[in-house]
């Protein structure tokens, strides 16, 4: 999977490809659907296939003090592109530039000029350029113009609702994993460096692999049942601390993942940390022997939601 500059020359060998163009954060089951049909046209016409997505999320670009609610990193949706069937991910750095740009111009400068795209495919809800002033239509007559095709592809509905990322955030923030992996076809997923703590968790038979959650939506906190995905392809199942900690000071927020049956060191290393279940929110102990009876109760709950 290459990594490609929406703003730079395509490469020869993308060119005239099929791009699936949209934010794709989660690459839930309606994203899913946008890329596949890119796919799939690419395949048939034999062309290379593209996805684009834009970072940091225009979101962030216009809020910039909004919360963190990112559901994927970059990272990881490269990885989820590739396993899809993309040839190449496409990044549109939403900056100043981008934004000042006419839907027209986006279309003409970015799209034709850069990509030289054969075909563009969207989901129908799809806005672009200045204020928004281009939509699916718009995109339509743009491509009649300039010679690519444009596909649209509706809203993927599950029990009668439309999927979104919205609905996924939803769910985070509920508590309700086993609802966000169903409308993501996947467990939600921390992906992060693993950092040195304080240490305290290795005092009483729990050291932790502890995560940053920087930019990721902050699902409910509380106790998780977790699986860890190590760089060499090991898979540990084990409990979490998702928050803020508050039986200690200063409160210090982290993913603090502790894995049963394991001893090593993880620092430097790149960890990926699935949440499976949400076992109860987060409470404050009087010392440090009720915290440990706690933990080893969370625990042994932790095992039994982890249980084929």
């Amino acid at each position: 999977m290459e990594r490609l500059d929406g703003a730079a020359a395509v490469p020869p060998r993308f060119a005239g490809g099929i791009v699936a163009l949209g934010n794709f954060d989660g690459f839930h089951l309606g994203h899913q659907a946008v890329v596949g049909r890119a796919v799939a046209r690419a395949r048939a016409e034999g062309r290379p296939a593209l996805v684009a997505t834009f970072d940091p999320h225009p979101v962030r670009y216009f809020r910039p003090d909004a919360v963190p609610f990112r559901l994927t990193t970059i990272e990881q949706r490269e990885a989820l592109f590739a396993a899809a069937g993309a040839d190449a991910t496409v990044v549109f750095r939403f900056d100043g530039d981008l934004a000042a740009l006419s839907a027209e111009a986006f279309v003409t400068e970015r799209l034709v000029e850069a990509l030289r795209v054969g075909g563009v495919v969207t989901g129908e809800d799809f806005t672009f350029g200045r204020a928004k002033g281009g939509d699916a239509g718009v995109l339509a007559a743009l491509g009649a113009e300039h010679g690519f095709s444009v596909d649209t592809v509706g809203a993927v509905a599950l029990e009668g609702a439309p999927v979104s990322s919205s609905r996924i955030r939803e769910a985070l923030r509920g508590g309700d994993p086993g609802e966000a992996a169903r409308l993501l076809t996947r467990k939600f997923t921390v992906r992060g460096t693993v950092q040195h703590g304080d240490k305290r968790g290795r005092t009483i038979g729990y050291p932790t692999a502890n995560l940053d959650l920087g930019d990721y939506l902050r699902p409910a906190y509380g106790i998780y049942a977790v699986r860890g995905r190590l760089e060499d392809g090991r898979v540990l199942d084990g409990a979490a601390n998702l928050g803020v900690r508050p039986t200690f000071d200063p409160p210090k927020e982290l993913l603090e993942a502790y894995f049963f049956d394991f001893a090593g060191d993880l620092y430097g290393q790149v960890l990926e940390v699935e949440l499976i279940a949400y076992l109860r929110p987060e409470a404050r102990f009087d010392g440090m022997e009720a915290l440990t009876a706690q933990m080893t109760a969370d625990c042994a709950r932790a095992r039994a939601a982890l249980r084929p």
